[in-house]
């Protein structure tokens, strides 16, 4: 019988979805669990969190989890190394943190504004994967497209829209989380960036 190691990216996707359906059939659920500026100022800082487990839909929830399934496992497998094995799940934990802060300083007196899901999280986890493998094969909507192409495209779109600001998508959220998924894997590992321009520099394509 094989002795695998626990898993933590299957984890949270399990925690996610729990508390995901379990919010989309309770709406008290969901007001306590989404990031709320207001309730900041009672104390619940536990938002910059919470928020992270709950999403707006079916469709929201399915892309963040099928992404973090198909990235999680590979990037769990670096920091998995660091913190007595709670490295992955710190990353996780603190993406949603970062990926959140900026938004909240913005609008931490607009009741009128709110924000859920794992994007900012699942963000720096893709993002990482993109700093270790640039040149791998992204499957985007079933077309292949090179994750450093993707990566590019993805902050140019997230920038646009964010200007734009005429749809219910945190993009903020977005280039934050993928800020900080590269930041901090470039802080944990030395080797990372100077392994990624030399893979920049050196093209491949992977299956």
């Amino acid at each position: 019988m094989l002795n695998l190691p626990f898993n933590h990216t299957v984890t949270l996707i399990i925690i996610t979805l729990i508390v995901s359906f379990m919010a989309f059939s309770n709406q008290k659920i969901m007001n306590r669990l989404i990031f709320w500026p207001p309730a900041m100022k009672n104390g619940q800082y536990d938002r910059f969190i919470t928020h992270g487990f709950v999403h707006a839909d079916g469709t929201h929830l399915f892309f963040n989890m099928f992404t973090l399934f198909f990235f999680g496992s590979v990037i769990e497998k670096f920091y998995r190394h660091f913190f007595y094995d709670l490295g992955f799940v710190l990353f996780y934990l603190g993406a949603l943190i970062v990926a959140i802060l900026p938004s909240y300083l913005k609008n931490k007196d607009n009741p009128n504004w709110a924000s859920l899901g794992a994007s900012g999280a699942v963000s720096a986890v893709l993002f990482a994967y993109i700093l270790f493998q640039p040149w791998k094969l992204i499957f985007v909507f079933f077309i292949p497209v090179p994750a450093i192409v993707f990566a590019v495209l993805y902050v140019a779109y997230s920038i646009w829209s964010g200007k734009r600001m005429n749809d219910n998508i945190n993009h903020s959220a977005h280039l934050w989380g993928a800020a900080y998924g590269v930041i901090v894997t470039i802080f944990m590992d030395s080797n990372a960036l100077p392994a990624f321009i030399y893979n920049l520099t050196h093209p491949y394509f992977l299956n």
